[in-house]
């Protein structure tokens, strides 16, 4: 029998879990699919993830794909969400062509960031509280200022094994959504770090513990001791990945 491969939509509520993809003495979504999917089908595979996320943050559309040479369960997603644990689903499997990679493919990914400004329990663990008072117009500016730039060397974290610090932006953006500060990001690939980082360094901002030009500068100094990377993953989404190919 062939080989084929397998596209697998997956969300997930991020807080039990050391991050996305698997390491070493640490629980990951990716071990618990992998897990899952040898219970019920009887083989191993190896599972590689579209996007890493760090530990707590949470997605509502992220992909793995796999190579498998044997026959899928007809009833594959709903045996699979029965043996998963309560904070993963799997919302789709798309069989995809031989060379289709989940992660090399992808040609944007979008990620939200929430704040809450008043004591709320029901979003304390999806969205990071800040009471701070803070001014929201200089939020949206340095967010529209942010898609100017294509170096983020300054919001990747120390030991970031990439060839390059380029990004290309294609919405950055300040909202309210109910309660809470939205930050919306959409960008060709993110930096380890990246959206905490321009998170953390606008909120800075706009509570008046730097100015707009020197948030510029902070960018244009290449220097990640200069941002701030404080802000909890609990408030981070990973939002959507997009290919060139339907799923």
């Amino acid at each position: 029998m062939n080989t084929q491969r397998y596209f697998l939509e997956v969300s997930y509520y991020g807080a039990a879990y050391s991050g996305f993809q698997v390491q070493e003495n640490a629980n990951s979504v990716q071990e618990e699919v992998e897990k899952a999917i040898k219970i019920l089908q009887k083989k191993e595979v190896t599972l590689t993830g579209s996007s890493r996320t760090d530990t707590g943050v949470h997605a509502l559309k992220n992909y793995f794909h796999f190579d498998y040479d044997g026959e899928i369960n007809k009833h594959f997603l709903y045996k699979l969400n029965a043996i998963l644990p309560r904070d993963i689903v799997l919302q789709k499997l798309s069989l995809v062509t031989t060379d289709a990679h989940c992660r090399f493919d992808a040609i944007s990914r979008s990620y939200k960031y929430f704040v809450y400004r008043h004591k709320n329990p029901f979003v304390q663990d999806r969205a990071y509280y800040y009471p701070y008072k803070l001014d929201f117009p200089i939020l949206q500016e340095t967010a529209s200022i942010i898609k100017t730039y294509s170096d983020f060397t300054t919001f990747a974290k120390r030991n970031t094994q990439v060839k390059t610090f380029e990004c290309r932006i294609y919405q950055s953006e300040w909202t309210k959504e109910n309660d809470c500060l939205v930050y919306t990001v959409k960008a060709n690939r993110f930096l380890r770090g990246m959206v905490r980082g321009l998170t953390g360094t606008m909120l800075k901002t706009a509570t008046g513990k730097m100015s707009v030009e020197e948030f510029k500068s902070v960018i244009e100094s290449k220097n990640n001791s200069q941002a701030d990377f404080s802000v909890p993953g609990h408030g981070l989404f990973l939002i959507n990945v997009e290919y060139p190919f339907p799923l």
